[in-house]
């Protein structure tokens, strides 16, 4: 806001000191008819025209220039509204499946190509001021062409691509560059805008002079299509390499876009268009979007122990979208906020990453209960639970059987042993009978009795099974399992299984060691780890002791402790074994071989002790069990979600009425602290600018119908405040004596492109590119001059030619002011060009010494041009 009125200030009092006497005006020029303006559009002239003292003249010069700065704030609101609208369409995304490396997996694509978006919703959001006051002043003036419109088109393209490209350059901190990523589409936008002034100047001085014709109109609006095409050609390569693949890629986010990339990261679209193929190399962008957010959820968690997980990861959440690339709508509406006392979206960042991480959770923990038991319907009964370990000398045990579903009525099932490796007979007692469920009971047990013998033996087992029930069906469990440990021998011991794959978050790991063929006996078995790809210490924590095994006891757990990295990727193993047990007396010391234990053994004919040997404690087949600890999977898909929704940019839209009116309402810190209370000077912009936040609320919310219904109604605002900027401004220019053309070029371009300004100033700052401050400037001032000039001279030359007359247009000043700003501008692509080669490294920034000559040369550029367009418009030099 202060800069804005500095500026304004500045350039007013240039403007007064360049009036002309009477005999510089050759063109009809009359100082002395300063105040015979002419009622504008929607507001009338001041009256009274004539006879107006000197004092009076200034003091309506000030009502003017204060009311078209209000105007510019104004119609900076409601733009920021028509962004948002613009920013909530193009970010539309949807799911798609994609296959990689042989699995298929749902990923999200935007919907709508980068550099289609950013040259037409994002360049006419940016953009709508200009191009509605060229077509609003054509209506206005009955169809007859004004200079206030096209002036403002060509000074705010000089402006945009002088001084806010000085801005961005000189701003960036010293000894560091930013450089356009997507240089194809940056060389054809910049070829696109100097040709569409090269056009102007054709059209009006050499085709058809003076003249502008219906087919010149239409083919000056068709050059905007034509604009977006070739674009789109040279970002997606279609001419070269159409044959070869089309051009996806995984942007930072890991969301697929057709985008304005080189082709590092790219994808091939199958034939059904439902399907991608991903490459190898590709999602490097997110990779390292991944590993930035969990290189900042390490650093959160070493910084802040105390807090739990869940707000660790809101934090990260919170850095990464204030860290992550940004729209060109986020950066305008952001600086307009601050312009206006609105602040920034620090405090909305944090609630909009709090809600994200909130729903991620709830979805990952929706996707893991979305796959429940089936149960059969009605009532059923079964085995629960479905396994039994008993000891030989157990005598009996019961077994139980539950009821669910419906508990009326009387229901009864069957129930029977069958052998296995147990007979009956000699391992256990065969049992058969049936069970009756009252109403309203839910279970119920019956005996099975095992015998005992003092013959060693291997584990065996025996099954339980129900069947024909009545008055209900069975479910699954209808089976159980019983096995028998033998209880006359010490016993077999060994891991449970050979592999295990464990999650980084686990924590503990409890491995299991079990003891089978006998349980008579303590014994104590040592086990120790060993590292493989994970490393003791930074993977796991080193293990090494012993386990005791109880008498008649048949598992036990190692504790293993996994160190817990945030590792988004992780693939590594490590090892434990188990050694020789050992046999424990009661003074818990090992039994010493050649004791009474196998002193017996060798009075024993050799096949009885052949089986007494195999009574011993001794090691099993799998002594070694190999551990791979793996990523977390909701770690994993924790990351990928919140990657995925760590775009700012979204959050410039709003969802209600009520919002926009809080927001309307109320007042914030400017600072990048959003704890911080607003100061003076924000109540005060606040205050200021209350009238209009207050206005545009009214606006339908973007949530509302996709953000098409806040997109229409927008610009419909944007033209009312339009029209009225016009009004305003050729009402100041002519109480003041200053011609449209000047204040065109001097005041309206400025007063529109402030917001501009601050939002470039600060993309420059905060984004890895050039692309957000300085990419878009170029197809923003082709768009200016296709949509704005192409569309209102060609309706003017149509109804021109309706009524059998010319459509005239004077070239004179607009002729000149196009054939400097041609003149310059392709000196400034061509300084940006040669910015990129090695020695300095890109369009912006670079060693402190190149940097100053780079703004102050732009500078000048623009400095120059106005200087050249106001003496030739007031006829100091001579033009065309």
């Amino acid at each position: 806001m202060r800069h804005a009125l500095a500026a304004l200030a500045a350039c007013c009092v240039v403007a007064r000191a360049e009036l002309p006497s009477a005999r510089l005006a050759p063109r009809n020029y009359t100082p002395q008819h300063v105040l015979q303006c002419s009622d504008g559009l929607v507001l009338p002239a001041w009256r009274p025209r004539e006879d107006v003292p000197t004092m009076d003249i200034a003091l309506r010069g000030m009502v003017y220039f204060f009311a078209l700065l209000y105007l510019f704030i104004g119609v900076s609101i409601v733009s920021d509204r028509f962004m948002a609208a613009i920013e909530v369409i193009t970010s539309r995304e949807k799911e798609v499946r994609v296959r990689r490396n042989g699995s298929e997996q749902i990923v999200v694509v935007r919907v709508w190509n980068e550099t289609v978006a950013n040259l037409t919703l994002m360049a006419l959001g940016s953009s709508a001021p200009e191009i509605l006051l060229s077509v609003i002043e054509i209506a206005g003036k009955n169809f007859e062409a004004g200079e206030l419109g096209p002036g403002t088109i060509v000074g705010s393209a000089a402006y945009n691509l002088f001084v806010i490209i000085a801005i961005c350059v000189i701003v960036i901190p010293d000894g560091e560059v930013r450089k356009i990523k997507h240089l194809r589409v940056f060389l054809v936008t910049a070829t696109w805008s100097v040709f569409a002034y090269v056009w102007l100047y054709l059209i009006l001085a050499v085709i058809s002079p003076s003249e502008v014709e219906v087919w010149e109109g239409a083919v000056t609006f068709l050059f905007f299509p034509a604009t977006v095409i070739t674009a789109y050609i040279a970002d997606r390569r279609l001419l070269v390499y159409k044959y070869l693949k089309k051009g996806y890629r995984v942007n930072e986010r890991g969301v697929i876009v057709e985008t304005e990339g080189d082709g590092s990261v790219e994808m091939a679209l199958k034939p059904s268009g439902d399907e991608f193929a991903i490459d190898d190399e590709e999602g490097r962008e997110l990779e390292k979007s991944r590993k930035e957010y969990v290189s900042v959820l390490r650093d959160l968690r070493r910084q802040h122990p105390e807090e739990d997980l869940e707000t660790v990861e809101r934090m990260a959440l919170e850095t990464l979208m204030s860290r992550g690339p940004k729209s060109r709508a986020f950066y305008r509406v952001a600086a307009t906020r601050k312009m206006t006392g609105g602040g920034d979206f620090s405090r909305k960042i944090s609630e909009r990453a709090q809600s994200d991480l909130s729903e991620v959770k709830a979805e990952l923990q929706r996707r893991e209960s979305s796959s429940p038991s089936i149960e059969p319907r009605g009532p059923n009964v079964r085995f629960d639970p479905d396994h039994y370990t008993v000891m030989e000398n157990c005598g009996s045990f019961e077994v139980r059987v539950i009821r669910a579903g419906d508990l009326n009525g009387e229901i009864t099932v069957q129930y029977t042993t069958e052998d296995g490796t147990a007979e009956a007979g000699s391992d256990y007692v065969a049992t058969n009978g049936s069970l009756v469920f009252r109403h309203g009971e839910t279970e119920k047990t019956f005996s099975v009795q095992v015998i005992d013998d003092d013959v060693f033996e291997e584990d065996e087992h025996f099954y339980v099974r129900l069947s024909s029930p009545k008055g209900a069906s069975l479910a699954s469990p209808s089976t159980a399992t019983v096995v028998i440990l033998d209880d006359d021998h010490s016993g077999v011991f060994s891991f449970a299984q050979r592999d295990y794959e464990l999650t980084e978050s686990v924590g503990t790991f409890d491995l299991r060691v079990v003891r089978t063929a006998g349980a008579r006996g303590k014994v104590r078995v040592p086990y120790w780890t060993e590292d493989g790809t994970a490393k003791s210490g930074s993977q796991y924590e080193i293990a090494d002791g012993h386990i005791i095994f109880e008498n008649n006891e048949t598992e036990k757990f190692i504790p293993l402790h996994i160190i817990e990295e945030d590792s988004y990727e992780k693939d590594v193993l490590f090892y434990v074994n188990l050694g020789e047990p050992e046999l424990l007396g009661d003074d818990d010391n090992p039994v010493v071989p050649g004791g009474n234990e196998v002193n017996h053994l060798a009075t024993l004919p050799e096949e009885e002790a052949v089986v007494a040997m195999m009574g011993l404690p001794r090691a099993g087949e799998i002594t070694r069990a190999q551990l791979r600890i793996k990523e977390s999977k909701e770690f994993k898909n924790t990351v990928d979600k919140l990657v995925q929704r760590a775009n700012a940019s979204i959050i410039i839209g709003t969802s209600s009425w009520k919002e926009q009116f809080t927001e309307a309402l109320t007042a914030s810190s400017g600072s990048d602290n959003p704890d911080e209370p607003p100061s003076c000077f924000d109540y005060v912009l606040h205050v200021v600018t209350l009238f209009w936040k207050i206005i545009f609320a009214f606006v339908p919310p973007t949530d509302i119908g996709g953000g098409y219904v806040c997109f229409v109604v927008s610009i419909i605002c944007i033209g009312l405040v339009t029209a009225v900027i016009g009004d305003v401004a050729s009402h100041f220019g002519c109480t003041l004596g200053i011609r449209d053309s000047v204040t065109a070029i001097v005041f309206v371009a400025l007063g529109t492109s402030i917001p501009d300004t601050f939002a470039s100033k600060v993309a420059a700052i905060q984004d890895k590119y050039a692309d957000a401050s300085v990419g878009n400037v170029t197809g923003s001032n082709a768009v200016n001059v296709f949509l704005g000039i192409g569309v209102a001279w060609t309706v003017a030359a149509i109804v021109h030619w309706s009524r059998n007359e010319k459509f005239l247009v004077d070239p004179g000043n607009l002729a000149f002011s196009v054939t400097m700003y041609c003149s310059e501008a392709a000196f400034a692509v061509l300084v940006l060009v040669l910015r990129r080669r090695k020695s300095i490294g890109g369009e912006l920034g670079g060693p402190r010494c190149i940097k100053i000559i780079t703004s102050m040369f732009f500078f000048s550029l623009w400095l120059l041009y106005l200087t050249m367009s106001s003496l030739e418009a007031y006829g100091v030099i001579e033009g065309f």
